[in-house]
């Protein structure tokens, strides 16, 4: 399992020292967090603690107000404990693990691990989340032992959100402590690790940054405005909505500027050197402090006007802004129509205009160099491809894009305008291979020193792509399949469009129960598209609705209610793995489940009233069930459990992670947190196998309900909400017939009703709100704008 860390030590609580140590205390890490005692101030003690640890107490402090958040949940702030480096660097004797995320200045650092070794004890980590400087220079002063404990751990910012570490050994790094902080890092941190070696800014970054400059040349020479150019290596590429402006904005321009230089300062092949000058360009925008989204301004501007905000871009001529502009051509178009990062590719290089030119203009640079640098920065195209897909949030690696866009066809193209080909890229081509990657079997083979290697995963990383490529597929129609995982466990996957719930998942569920409770011990609910599930198919709702066909809608819901109703009293155990965003109907299939074991990254919520309709595939009837079950005494007062049950899912509410989704009730505590979201499948087949030792299938359940004073309650605050301005006249009706189904009708208070009892409620509820003009009019701005209408 690799080592395990009990307890953390970071030193430095600048932004991403102290982002760090939240990450940390999101795996449950007591972490101390050290920083230097601040300059003397007159008229304050500077002798108390508070004083001289207040550099890392303010940083902590600071980050309940970062957004997006870096905690799970606020109160793992309580695991971090602030200090100084003058007073309490010794008590690094206590943690295993030591980060230090001081300056990036290498002096600095040197004098650092001086005064650390001092206090040092063997067997302790430390490593550096430095995202340039050599990892040997800042240790050269320490003794060998000290070196053989000593690495390279960078992480990318924010720590929370982006999934790359590279990790990057000194010369004396022990090989057990490298793999043991790959396996700690990657099961207990959620990180996608890669090994870099210690040169300029390792991988990321020195492939990132060459790709930026590039750009920035290309774009100077070209004539193009930033619109454009971000239009061009954004989505179309298979890059983030950031693009490459919007990406530097975010990123800060100074912060490039810097990690440019150091690349430039520390090279010493000449053309090399040439390629990472920082342009005019950028000398200019950083003298004028227009350093991105931390000043306020850089390549855009976010403006206040009469009608609201408004983005300005820049004027690289006149350096002046002005309102941003979407451009138009061709080939965009094709690329934005195309599915897939291949085909949108495809699209946006053979377009033959203008944007087409520049994609291949930025790409051909960009991957020539990548092929140059295998060898020097990494030992295999596999750690370049994984790091600038984890760490720039690219849809394809360098090679994998070469693979896309057509190996042969496209090294003839760069030769043809007078560009050096890489000679083992010539090669790997000349003895016939057409791709770097190759499928067979569903085992993925790689280039790697003149010859195919099989891409080895760990164990606890199970592709339903490669099961599915070795017949693994027990049964599938076109929102589902059933795919055996080995040791008596099926998966359901969904694949529908967004993998929205409609009949043919429902269909899939129902024959996927009968397939389980014949030939397998189990049944895990997962999949591994870009969310778990956005809910149910509304457009056919909303069609039967608008043609006012209620039987057709009645028996959607019905069949809903019962398939959820059947997989929860299934004689088999059913674990549901849901990641990212689960909503609506996605959380209505997972309640049902014996056990949630989540993606510590899944944003969950019942937001059914957001398009002027109640959960009513069960959600309200379970979370009812987790509040006042029949055990509840009946003098009890539950109403403002289920007040806040009532507020949740009123207000659609979604968890910002899956130990929110704990807070908020839409798990219960038995449920468990995935920190890796590449190990979630692995980790539900093992709580299967599990739970089939020794399993009783669930009994039906009571539920004791509120009744017509519950309800009155409920009622009132969502008058209050009208009152106060947040509510609608349609959300009160919502809320009223929400209210309804909480309290279990007009009912005397503490009334015992069935399961089914309140799966009727929520169906009346739905089908009325169904026949709502307004709640028509939702559906369809959600169907057509992709978000909420307040109407």
């Amino acid at each position: 399992m690799g080592k395990t860390i009990k307890q953390a030590a970071v030193i430095g609580s600048g932004v991403m020292g102290v982002s760090i140590a939240a990450h940390l205390a999101n795996a449950g890490i007591p972490t101390l967090l050290l920083d230097i005692v601040p300059n003397e101030q007159t008229g304050v003690d500077i002798n108390t603690a508070s004083y001289r640890n207040q550099l890392a107490a303010s940083a902590i402090k600071k980050l309940q107000k970062v957004n997006p958040a870096p905690f799970f949940n606020p109160q793992a702030a309580s695991l971090i404990t602030p200090g100084n480096i003058e007073d309490d660097l010794s008590r690094i004797k206590e943690v295993d693990w030591v980060i230090e995320v001081v300056v990036e200045n290498l002096s600095i650092k040197q004098e650092l691990y001086k005064k650390l070794e001092q206090v040092w004890e063997k067997g302790i980590i430390v490593s550096s989340n430095t995202s340039g400087i050599s990892i040997n220079e800042m240790a050269a002063h320490c003794s060998q032992e000290f070196q053989e404990h000593f690495l390279g751990t960078h992480f990318f910012n924010p720590p929370r959100y982006m999934k790359l570490l590279e990790i990057i050994p000194g010369q004396y790094t022990k090989q057990e402590i490298i793999n043991e902080m790959k396996q700690f890092c990657e099961r207990e941190l959620g990180k996608k690790v890669v090994r870099a070696k210690d040169t300029p800014n390792f991988i990321a970054n020195r492939i990132g940054t060459q790709g930026m400059l590039v750009t920035l040349n290309e774009m100077i020479e070209g004539d193009f405005t930033i619109e454009e150019v971000d239009a061009v290596t954004g989505p179309a590429m298979g890059r983030p909505k950031s693009a490459t402006f919007r990406t530097l904005d975010l990123v800060g321009i100074d912060t490039f500027y810097f990690v440019s230089n150091n690349v430039h300062e520390k090279l010493t092949n000449t053309s090399e050197k040439e390629i990472f000058k920082v342009p005019q360009l950028l000398e200019d925008i950083v003298s004028k402090g227009w350093i991105g989204e931390k000043a306020g301004q850089g390549f855009y501007k976010k403006v206040k006007t009469d009608k609201g905000k408004q983005i300005l871009s820049l004027n690289l001529t006149t350096y002046e802004y002005a309102p941003s502009t979407r451009p138009k051509g061709a080939s965009l178009e094709a690329a934005k129509l195309a599915k897939g990062t291949q085909k949108k590719l495809k699209a946006l290089l053979g377009g033959g205009d203008k944007y087409s030119e520049l994609a291949w203009n930025v790409l051909k640079h960009m991957l020539i160099y990548s092929a140059e640098k295998v060898g020097e920065i990494a030992d295999s195209i596999v750690e370049i491809d994984e790091a600038m897909k984890w760490g720039f949030n690219w849809e394809l690696g360098p090679f994998e894009t070469w693979d896309a866009i057509g190996l042969e066809r496209s090294v003839k193209r760069m030769e043809s305008e007078g560009l050096t080909v890489p000679s083992w890229v010539k090669a790997w081509i000349e003895e016939g291979n057409q791709t770097f990657y190759s499928q067979k079997a569903g085992t993925t083979f790689y280039y790697a020193n003149g010859s195919l290697n099989e891409l080895e995963y760990a164990p606890e990383e199970i592709h339903l792509s490669s099961l599915k490529e070795q017949n693994k597929v027990v049964l599938s129609n076109s929102g589902a399949s059933l795919i055996d995982l080995g040791d008596g466990i099926a998966c359901l996957e969904f694949h529908s469009p967004n993998n929205a719930i409609g009949s043919d998942i429902l269909t899939m569920i129902q024959q996927s129960t009968e397939e389980v409770r014949q030939n397998f011990e189990g049944l895990v609910i997962a999949n591994q598209g870009r969310n778990f599930c956005v809910g149910a198919n509304i457009m056919i709702l909303l069609m039967e609705a608008q043609d006012e066909e209620w039987d057709e809608v009645d028996q959607i819901i019905r069949m809903f209610q019962n398939t959820m109703y059947d997989l929860k009293h299934f004689e088999k155990p059913v674990i549901a793995a849901p990641h990212r965003m689960a909503l609506g109907g996605g959380v209505e299939v997972c309640l049902p489940a014996d056990q949630v074991v989540a993606s510590a990254e899944t944003y969950y919520g019942l937001v059914e009233v957001g398009v002027g309709l109640i959960p009513a595939g069960g959600g309200c009837k379970e979370y009812m069930l987790r509040v006042s079950p029949e055990s509840t005494p009946a003098d009890r007062d539950v109403q403002s459990e289920i007040n806040r049950v009532f507020e949740t899912i009123a207000t659609a509410k979604v968890s910002t992670s899956a130990a929110h989704a704990k807070k908020l009730g839409y798990m219960s505590e038995s449920d468990r947190l995935v920190m890796n979201e590449g190990h979630l499948i692995y980790e539900a087949k093992q709580a299967a196998l599990k739970h089939a030792q020794h399993y009783a299938p669930k009994a039906a359940e009571r539920i004791r309900v509120t009744g017509r004073e519950g309800k009155a309650m409920m009622k009132l605050g969502a008058r209050q909400m009208q009152m106060a301005g947040y509510a609608s006249d349609h959300d009160v009706l919502i809320a009223g017939k929400l209210a309804h189904v909480l309290a279990g009708g007009d009912v005397p208070q503490g009334t015992l009703v069935s399961e089914q009892y309140l799966l009727d409620l929520e169906r009346e509820a739905f089908l009325s709100l169904c026949g709502e003009l307004k709640t028509q009019q939702r559906m369809q701005h959600m169907l057509s704008k992709g978000k909420p209408l307040r109407n």
